[in-house]
């Protein structure tokens, strides 16, 4: 059976984790570099990638080893979290080569959402790539994978109506609000929002659609806030100072918490301290929180009047039309399935380049040693330079074009799939023929490298 390198994703998402797991899993995007070099540094792992989100944190790698690969990175996500590896294993998620990379394709194009084509995915996505080119972290396969995925999601995006009335999980925070609101009043509640980030200024673009006319936003500077004041004019915003976020809640009816704090913002003290909600306003405080790690405490919602909803309960918001869901879905998929092709084409066509060089190295050795019988039995004293010059460049003329033909069908650019499946014929038929073995020799010479270098 052929060896070769496999791409793997690793991960956990808000389909098969809770938010307390995934917030202890989280990596910042400042230390996504620092993240890369420690996995690249793992005896099996080549290239690495991090998409950490809100709502899901994956490592896409190309592993040496399948087995030995993913028994690292998950050993090195358990030091991390400093959960268990076999709690983890619970809830992670494993694919292997075309799986892996259909699921990110799928992750960019906003299907493994939990809104159907929401924008930011594709946006996180991007940064992904931009990050690692800042930094020089990502390698070519990984590289190209994410390339090929934002391809593929703005595909979707454009192709198919995937879009059409999706929305972010900030749009899917305040549909969840005015959702638990009396209709009646929903428009008149009072908005709070903690945190004029890029997610709280989506809330806020997202309550003008709505219809809401005015909303508090409390934040470390008023920079932020006057900078989303002069974007949306359609809703009148006042800044409160983060001193003051206790009062500004006090006076809420619905509190947004978007911030990127580490240390809880609300617990069930704070909330028991507020004053209740009108029962015009349904009697209960409502707290939407959408950051991770979570800015108001789960037991908050053991208080009389408040009720606490996180990133895992927005599943409510995104039960309506599922029909038309699987039909754009379906559209997407036809559309992955094309860009998977031509992603898997060019690394099929990688695999040709290690039996090119392998071929020419054992050509120049045969050349080499036949050269020197020769020129031993014409004599040195019988050959002067420009005669032995002659010689030297007869061989080499003579491998050269006996390797131009078999050269020449290893080479593909991997845009046409018979040509690249004919090449990869040849590239098997000659690695039997000379006995290269180029596939198991290029795998234990990466991890001999890699296991050197950490000894070291």
């Amino acid at each position: 059976m052929k060896e070769r390198s496999s791409i793997a994703v690793i991960g956990l998402s808000v389909h098969t984790a809770p938010v307390d797991m995934r917030e202890k899993l989280a990596v910042a995007e400042e230390l996504w570099p620092r993240a890369i070099s420690e996995l690249t540094s793992l005896n099996h792992i080549e290239e690495a990638a991090v998409l950490s989100t809100c709502n899901r944190m994956e490592i896409y790698v190309v592993a040496l080893s399948w087995n030995r690969g993913i028994r690292e990175v998950v050993d090195w996500m358990s030091k991390k979290s400093g959960i268990p590896a076999s709690e983890l294993r619970e809830h992670l998620f494993m694919l292997r080569d075309s799986d892996a990379t259909r699921h990110l394709f799928e992750v960019s194009s906003g299907l493994d959402s939990l809104v159907l084509g929401e924008g930011q995915i594709l946006a996180q996505v991007k940064q992904v790539v931009r990050n690692g080119q800042n930094s020089g972290g990502l390698g070519k396969n990984i590289d190209r994978m994410f390339k090929d995925a934002i391809t593929a999601g703005k595909r979707v995006r454009c192709e198919t109506n995937i879009s059409a009335g999706a929305v972010s999980v900030s749009s899917a925070a305040v549909e969840l609000a005015l959702m638990k609101l009396p209709k009646s009043e929903c428009l008149s509640a009072r908005m709070l929002l903690i945190g004029a980030g890029k997610m709280g200024k989506l809330v806020v673009k997202h309550l003008i659609a709505k219809g809401c006319t005015k909303v508090v936003v409390v934040n470390r500077s008023v920079e932020r806030v006057d900078a989303i004041r002069e974007e949306m004019k359609d809703i009148e915003i006042v800044y409160r100072p983060l001193t003051e976020m206790y009062e500004a809640a006090a006076e809420a009816d619905v509190v947004f918490t978007s911030t990127a704090s580490e240390s809880l913002l609300f617990t069930k003290e704070h909330a028991e301290a507020l004053p209740p909600i009108s029962l015009a306003m349904g009697g209960v405080r409502l707290f939407v929180d959408i950051s991770v790690p979570r800015n108001v405490g789960a037991c908050v919602s053991d208080v009389e009047h408040a009720r606490v909803y996180n990133v895992d309960d927005l599943k409510e918001v995104v039960e309506a039309n599922k029909e038309d869901r699987l039909r754009k879905a379906m559209e997407a998929q036809t559309i992955i399935t094309q860009e998977l092709k031509r992603f898997e084409a060019w690394r099929d066509s990688l695999e040709t380049v290690p039996t090119i060089k392998k071929l020419r190295s054992y050509a120049d050795r045969i050349r080499a040693s036949e050269l020197e019988k020769c020129l031993t039995k014409i004599g040195e004293d019988n050959l002067n330079k420009k005669m032995r010059r002659s010689i030297e460049e007869l061989s080499t003329g003579i491998v050269n074009k006996l390797l131009h033909g078999p050269l020449q069908h290893l080479r593909c650019d991997g845009s046409d799939s018979r040509t690249l499946e004919e090449t990869l014929e040849n590239m098997h038929a000659l690695n039997r023929m000379f006995n290269l073995d180029t596939e198991k020799a290029v795998l234990e010479q990466k991890i001999k490298a890699k296991v050197e270098k950490t000894q070291s």
